[in-house]
């Protein structure tokens, strides 16, 4: 019995050992749930000292939104259930605020009590939440996930992925991740991806892959590697997200940033790019590149007449145009308007870039039919070269700008290779521009004024107001020093407004001393041209109430009034209904036609100086001088010779029948103060006075072209003495006087004494030229040189005769010409 006893201690000691050191809480409980018994681990779980425990309820330590939960589960216990679980949750002491228990209740239905087990699972929820929070994640991640085994296989993809790639879950398990392969990245891609992998566990970065139905998408791309204890990789997990969308709109921003919106041309910002590139590229491989700035000719007109909507479809065509005419690899940009420039790189030869320069300017000047309409244009182009142009990107482009507006002002469709002196000249010419400004501001401008002489009358018909420059440094300048570097300005505007102003000014203190003359003044094209020009002379006279408006004229270029006629002789028309007149000066300069006069309401046309200076010895410049004076004759218009400078053009002019002239003869230009007293002392030359009765035949323009022409031929001989010039002809016979001689001079002339007495002056004279040459041919030069004032005094001699013959023949002709009259007015008295 002590035996049977001993050993029931024993299993109850345990018993009792196994129960209270059990790792899962044992508890029994009554049907209100107090607590009976419960075991260390039971008494942990509620965080109390176990001897505390008997009898409290249990459910004082149950979270209060799980303990109807409880209470229901100890009622079903009770109500017959032989087994029941349930989880609810325990107020804790302790690292948690709660814990999650288990509870499994056994009740034998002849007991009051039952018995519970309760294990702590907070450990065990905690992960299944985070596993469930995990499975959520990857289930419903926006992002695609691929997980792969330490081989690259897939072992298990989400929805994402599978709407993102297209690809269902069983075609893509055990499949390499090589089958998205878009063929966008070289091996060396995916060598260095898996080398990243390896050696340090994750890559990062953007990948081009291929969706089922073979479109491209692109994805940002992260991978890490899943390692096991011993520091192995076990699996891959990738994560990815379709960012096509995101590069698309990256790609549209970036054209909007790089690309002309009109033409599809790179704009400025990407030129930048590119010329840098290919100006690198050029030192690389040691060849040249051409910078080409391009303007378009005459596309501003196309705009004010056919509008805006088809100036822009113009540029597109052009602009491909171009682009088409340009090689693989060079580039055309669009600056703005209708600028471009081309960058072409890598040019073996000039003769390469000449040939491209050369398809540009057919390109751009290809007719293009827009609405119906065929629409026509050019191109200017500069040009400059590098590496021997050494600026740099900056300095290359201005520099072809330049270049460009040297091939403008050349004429326009062509091409115009910068030229470093060139570029010197442009800052000299700002420095010049600006220098001007200055002086006019200062009031360093003067006005000289040069009478205007009728030879027939000897009166003073008017002056020319002629601007001068009193430089502080240089002295007095004359207009040719300044005038050229603003005629294309704004600022020759506003120099031609100081001119008016000072002239009208001069005229009313002139008109105060009883002096009342006209004056004229030279106005440039582009103050002409300006659209207020009217408006400004129409108030420059108001302001003058004293002056008549007749007693201003205008003196403006035929070159300048042939460039835009029509708008010209608007303007010419709109000042002469102010009263205003209007003169041609340097007439014969502008290629002048008859339908140009017609066109031009100019009263007086100035012969150019140039003319009239060397009409004495040149036959053509003589021949222009004549044909201008007929053609203001049929006309109805007045002449006015400039540049007479000596009695032998005076007297010239007056046998051609030119009344009117200026020129140093007469007067230089003086000071406004020096002018009256010269009009008072002002008196004609006797010596020319004669010259203005005589009017110009057939016969005596034959004379007068006779003596030019041997005023040359003896310059010609003198040339030749000197071994400058051929020898000239020297028959007699064959000169102008010898072809008139020999024909219409017997028939006509052959009975006046001042016919035969100049025919042995023009013999000797051209015999003396050939005894001189013929001593220039044996080497007796010096001799013949000495004797050469001979031959002047016998050019003289010849001329004077010939003058004396003109003034013969015209009193023949006028004897004739009354005889002729006096007959039919006697014949009706018959």
């Amino acid at each position: 019995l002590s035996q049977a006893r001993a050993e029931i201690e024993t299993t109850l000691a345990r018993y009792t050992h196994l129960y209270d050191f059990a790792p899962v809480g044992y508890f029994t409980l009554t049907r209100n749930g107090s607590i009976q018994r419960t075991n260390l681990a039971g008494a942990r779980l509620l965080g109390q000292a176990r001897s505390l425990l008997r009898h409290r309820r249990f459910g004082q330590f149950v979270i209060d939104e799980d303990l109807t939960e409880f209470d229901n589960f100890l009622e079903r216990v009770f109500a017959g259930s032989r087994q029941e679980n349930c989880e609810i949750r325990l107020r804790a002491s302790g690292t948690h605020p709660e814990i999650v228990i288990s509870i499994h209740a056994i009740h034998d239905e002849k007991e009051v009590e039952c018995r519970v087990v309760a294990s702590d699972i907070t450990e065990r929820k905690l992960s299944e939440a985070r596993l469930e929070l995990a499975a959520s994640v990857f289930t419903h991640a926006q992002e695609g996930i691929m997980i792969l085994d330490a081989d690259g296989r897939i072992v298990e993809v989400n929805r994402s992925f599978i709407d993102i790639t297209g690809y269902p879950l069983h075609e893509v398990i055990n499949k390499a991740a090589n089958i998205f392969d878009s063929g966008c990245h070289e091996p060396e891609f995916y060598t260095k991806l898996w080398a990243a992998l390896k050696s340090k566990g994750h890559w990062y970065g953007e990948i081009w892959d291929r969706r089922k139905d073979g479109d491209l998408y692109a994805a940002i791309l992260r991978i890490n590697a899943v390692r096991n204890a011993n520091g192995e990789a076990q699996h891959y997990v990738a994560l990815f997200s379709d960012i096509t969308a995101l590069k698309e709109h990256q790609n549209q921003l970036e054209r909007l940033a790089h690309y002309d919106a009109l033409t599809g041309l790179p704009n400025r910002v990407l030129l930048a790019d590119r010329l840098k590139h290919a100006m690198a590229q050029t030192r690389r491989r040691e060849n040249f590149m051409a910078l080409v700035y391009l303007d378009l000719d005459g596309f501003k007109a196309v705009n004010d007449i056919h509008g805006h909507e088809t100036g822009d479809e113009l540029l597109i065509v052009v602009a491909q145009r171009l682009k088409d005419a340009l090689r693989e690899g060079d580039t055309l940009a669009r600056l703005g308007g209708d600028e471009f420039v081309a960058v072409l790189a890598d040019l073996g030869s000039r003769n390469e870039c000449e040939i491209i320069l050369a398809r540009l300017l057919q390109a751009a000047s290809s007719p293009v039919h827009i609405k119906d309409q065929v629409l026509l244009v050019s191109a200017s182009l500069g040009v400059t070269l590098s590496p021997q142009d050494g600026g740099d990107a900056e300095i290359l482009l201005r520099h072809a700008d330049q270049a460009m507006y040297q091939a403008k002002q050349a004429g326009k469709n062509r091409y115009h290779l910068f030229d470093p002196e060139l570029d010197l000249h442009a800052l000299t010419h700002r420095d010049s521009l600006q220098r001007i400004a200055l002086a006019l501001e200062k009031k360093e401008f003067v006005i000289y004024y040069q009478p205007k002489i009728n030879m027939r009358s000897g009166e003073v018909i008017g002056v020319e107001a002629l601007i001068r420059w009193q430089h502080p440094e240089r002295g007095l300048l004359l207009p040719d020093e300044f005038i050229n570097t603003i005629e294309n300005n704004e600022l020759i505007s506003k120099v031609g407004d100081w001119v008016l102003d000072t002239a009208l000014t001069q005229l009313t203190e002139w008109h105060k001393i009883g002096l009342d003359i006209p004056v004229s003044v030279n106005i440039a094209a582009y103050h002409l041209q300006q659209e207020d020009f009217l408006l400004r002379v129409r108030d420059k006279l108001a302001a003058h109430p004293d002056l008549r408006p007749d007693q201003l004229e205008l003196e403006v270029l035929e070159t300048a009034a042939l460039a835009d006629i029509s708008r010209i002789s608007r303007v010419i028309g709109a000042c002469q209904g102010l009263g205003v007149e209007f003169s041609l000066d340097d007439f014969g300069t502008g290629y002048s036609s008859l339908t140009y006069l017609k066109r031009l309401p100019a009263m007086t046309l100035k012969i150019d100086q140039s003319f009239v200076r060397n009409m004495l010895w040149d036959k053509e410049d003589l021949a222009i001088v004549e044909g201008v004076l007929g053609l203001a004759t049929a006309f109805g218009r007045h002449v006015v010779a400039e540049g007479v400078e000596t009695i032998d053009h005076a007297k010239l002019l007056l046998r051609l029948g030119c009344e009117r002239a200026q020129g140093s003869y007469f007067a230089s230009a003086m000071p406004a103060s020096a002018l009256p007293d010269w009009v008072r002392r002002w008196k004609p030359d006797p010596a020319w006075k004669a010259e203005r009765v005589n009017l110009p035949s057939g016969d005596n323009l034959t004379l007068i072209y006779a003596e030019v022409d041997h005023r040359q031929w003896v310059r010609r001989i003198e040339s030749a003495l000197h071994g400058a010039a051929e020898t000239p002809p020297l028959d007699p016979r064959t000169c102008q006087f010898g072809l008139w001689q020999f024909s219409d001079g017997n028939t006509h002339c052959g009975h006046l004494p001042e016919y035969l007495a100049v025919l042995p002056v023009h013999e000797r004279l051209h015999a003396l030229a050939q005894e001189l040459l013929a001593l220039h041919s044996a080497d007796q030069t010096e001799i013949a040189l000495k004797r050469l004032v001979e031959l002047h005094a016998l050019r003289d001699q010849f001329i004077e005769r010939l003058r004396e013959l003109s003034s013969a023949t015209a009193s023949a002709l006028l004897v004739a010409g009354f005889k002729k009259g006096l007959r039919k007015a006697t014949i009706p008295l018959l």
